[in-house]
């Protein structure tokens, strides 16, 4: 192997390991906790990665009953580890939605548009068959954090 590739390699070794010290999960008490084996978000430097949310009620256990009051709970889930985080909605560029019906396309985007009057994300809405829990809606997201 060439002198320029050892190199190389020794780099992207030496970040590889340096990122995995800069990454902590995030964990709200006001969200549910995860259902699987995966963080509520994890943070890495200035930046979050949110695990998907579905309209599950912490209180309850379960998943609220219609799709408006699922998007609601979903995207309350997301303020709550947001904000655990450091962050907000203000500090959000990017959201993923996941529907299994994408008629609900309109009644979600009325009910987003409340969680961001301001800045709105770039966004993807993608029709899935099927999510956890029989969820009708899954919101995933980046955000940063607030810079002090």
């Amino acid at each position: 192997m060439k002198k320029s590739a050892l190199v190389k390699v020794a780099v992207l070794a030496m970040v590889s390991c340096h990122t995995n010290y800069n990454m902590k999960a995030i964990s709200s008490i006001g969200a549910p906790k995860a259902i699987g084996p995966y963080s509520q978000a994890i943070q890495y430097e200035h930046l979050i990665f949110l695990s998907g949310q579905i309209g599950l009620n912490k209180e309850t256990g379960k998943l609220e009953e219609d799709f408006k009051a699922q998007t609601i709970q979903a995207l309350e889930n997301i303020k709550y580890i947001l904000e655990a985080a450091g962050s907000d909605f203000d500090h959000v560029p990017k959201v993923t939605i996941f529907l299994t019906d994408m008629k609900n396309y309109s009644v979600v985007t009325e009910i987003y548009k409340k969680y961001f009057p301001d800045l709105k994300p770039a966004r993807s809405v993608v029709q899935v068959s099927n999510l956890p829990k029989d969820a009708l809606i899954e919101i995933e997201c980046i955000a940063v954090t607030k810079l002090i």
